[in-house]
């Protein structure tokens, strides 16, 4: 069982368009409704990899109901917390060219006890976990060391611990040494103000994370780890939909170290999966059959060690 952890659970809500236009009304061709949150667009596409799932964060209100019930119908094991506040709605427009526009609500304030359920939570589920994902923003009352906390908690067990979030969250919670922190290259670079991908992935080694993977759009994946530095990149630009092709990086990166995977594998594995993730209309979701094209396709590099 992997076990994803997404602190600010959302209902997700895209619209495809044909265009946007700033100021103008728009007509929506198509809306898809689910519950959302990277590391459940993560836990969904395990899920479609055969693996089995559960999913624990908070949800709250109408909107957590809505989740919740959406969890359920996809066949996702739902362990979420229940808080006195509301859920967050995400809007995606996703225009015909591919190009998505994002809107993310706050998330619902967090109390003291509620932030305790949810650790606990976490505890509780460990014994049936082969590893865990903890994936993006934490919502506001969270205590900003709070993935430090999660990850200290599941650490002893010695299973794999994935982290997909930047900022301040990350840099409070790479002390307790996750075995990958994975974001996008602008987020490395916001994060510890360095634009170059293995300078900024070094940095947060330093502080404490086992191995570091970045995304860079076209450039595919970049892997930084004590054994060396790799890259995958896809053959081709595809488009469609990004939003949610990090998310299945992170599926495919967890699934891999489960599995036993060397670092080549697992990188070409994540960008080949990230990739067949654009070609899906929404986000935790991708194309079987790109995937399986890619994948034989996509061979990784493993680049120089800079002095």
């Amino acid at each position: 069982m992997i076990h994803t952890v997404t602190p600010n659970f959302a209902v997700d809500v895209t619209y495809r368009v044909d265009q946007v236009r700033v100021g103008e009304t728009t007509a929506v061709g198509s809306v898809f409704r689910q519950a959302g949150g990277k590391g459940v667009n993560a836990a969904r596409t395990l899920q479609a990899l055969g693996r089995e799932v559960l999913v624990t964060g908070f949800a709250g209100g109408v909107t957590g109901e809505a989740a919740r019930a959406e969890l359920s119908a996809s066949g996702l094991e739902d362990e979420t917390v229940q808080v006195a506040g509301s859920s967050r709605t995400t809007l995606i427009i996703v225009d015909e060219d591919g190009e998505a526009t994002g809107f993310s609500e706050p998330g619902p304030e967090v109390s003291a006890d509620e932030w305790a359920s949810l650790v606990a939570r976490v505890r509780s589920l460990l014994p049936r976990s082969q590893a865990v994902v903890l994936a993006g923003s934490l919502p506001p009352g969270a205590p900003i060391d709070g993935y430090g906390e999660l990850i200290s908690i599941a650490a002893p067990t010695g299973i794999p611990l994935l982290l997909d979030t930047h900022g301040d969250a990350v840099l409070h919670a790479v002390g307790a040494h996750p075995t990958i922190v994975k974001m996008n290259a602008s987020e490395l670079a916001g994060t510890v103000g360095e634009s170059e991908i293995i300078v900024g992935a070094r940095a947060l080694r330093e502080r404490g994370a086992e191995a570091v993977v970045v995304s860079d759009g076209a450039n595919g994946l970049v892997a930084i780890s004590e054994h060396g530095i790799w890259q995958a990149k896809p053959p081709r630009r595809l488009r469609g939909n990004p939003t949610g092709a990090g998310d299945a990086a992170s599926a495919a990166l967890i699934a891999g170290v489960v599995d036993g995977q060397n670092w080549p594998e697992l990188i070409a594995d994540a960008t080949a999966l990230s990739a067949a993730a654009v070609c899906a209309p929404i986000a935790g979701s991708f194309d079987e059959g790109v995937y399986r094209r890619l994948r034989e396709e996509i061979v990784a590099v493993e680049l120089p060690v800079p002095r």
